[in-house]
């Protein structure tokens, strides 16, 4: 029967811990996290994340009157999302981070912010998602888009609630190129034995020479491809509608993506 994955001590050799939130706080801790969700396409009211921290977790969450975050470019898809970095061009422009959509203009410019934006680390987190067939949680990294090719994603841990089964889950990991023409999309969704609605933990080692991905300290992949700048990370749970879903089902509110910490470490030279 799986069961909570246990919690890793601090230390980690041949790194120094350069980023911890242990969601020890009683608020969350502003200088490490921008609380939108890719706030030029939309606002920062639009796509402020719905969240709350108890006993040392972090509760991303969905409520059932939270609204759309960009409805004109993403339809009814709700957002809770945390950053540590922000980048837009000007008001009207087509410049700003993860351009989701070629009718992108930025409609709220944002004065950039890099709270944690590094270049290369191990990173892990360790949370439980949701099997809720509308949900999807996510942990990923985008390059900060000052430039528009260093716009690729490095996604340890995707998590669509409709592809958990009973014993089983399709958990999505790897690159991804975007606008980035130094990277190939190397994107995989594949089954794993085990139930991730328990607690686990997700990470991956970036180097100048290749990125590899880790399921509870299991290597899963290792690519030779490696964005060569700083990026920034993406953490979010979303409600995503889904065709032909049963209108019958009564949703559950709030939905909950628990997060029990999140660590990055710079290797020591």
């Amino acid at each position: 029967m799986d069961r909570d994955f246990p919690r890793n001590s601090l230390e980690k050799k041949g790194f120094r811990l350069v980023f911890n939130d242990d969601f020890d706080q009683v608020s969350l801790d502003l200088s490490k996290w921008l609380p939108f969700y890719l706030p030029q396409w939309s606002s920062r009211e639009n796509a402020k994340a719905n969240y709350r921290i108890e006993n040392s977790e972090l509760k991303l969450m969905i409520s059932a009157n939270q609204q759309p975050w960009c409805p004109e470019l993403d339809g009814n898809i709700k957002v809770s999302n945390l950053q540590t970095g922000v980048y837009s061009g000007s008001l009207g422009s087509k410049f700003g981070q993860h351009r989701f959509s070629e009718h992108c203009i930025v409609k709220e410019e944002q004065t950039p912010e890099r709270l944690f934006t590094p270049q290369y680390g191990y990173f892990e987190i360790r949370v439980k998602g949701l099997a809720t067939p509308e949900n999807v949680c996510a942990f990923w990294m985008i390059g900060f888009e000052d430039q528009p090719e260093r716009s690729a994603e490095i996604c340890p841990f995707e998590l669509k609630g409709w592809n958990v089964k009973e014993d089983t889950c399709t958990l999505g990991y790897g690159i991804r190129a975007f606008s980035d023409p130094s990277i190939q999309d190397e994107f995989f969704e594949r089954e794993f034995k085990y139930d991730p609605t328990n607690y686990h933990i997700y990470g991956f080692d970036w180097s100048k020479d290749g990125v590899s991905f880790f399921l509870d300290h299991q290597l899963i992949h290792q690519s030779k491809q490696s964005p060569s700048y700083p990026m920034q990370m993406m953490l979010n749970i979303y409600e995503i509608p889904r065709e032909n879903s049963d209108e019958t089902t009564v949703k559950q509110y709030p939905y909950e993506f628990s997060i029990d910490y999140i660590r990055a470490y710079e290797r020591i030279k």
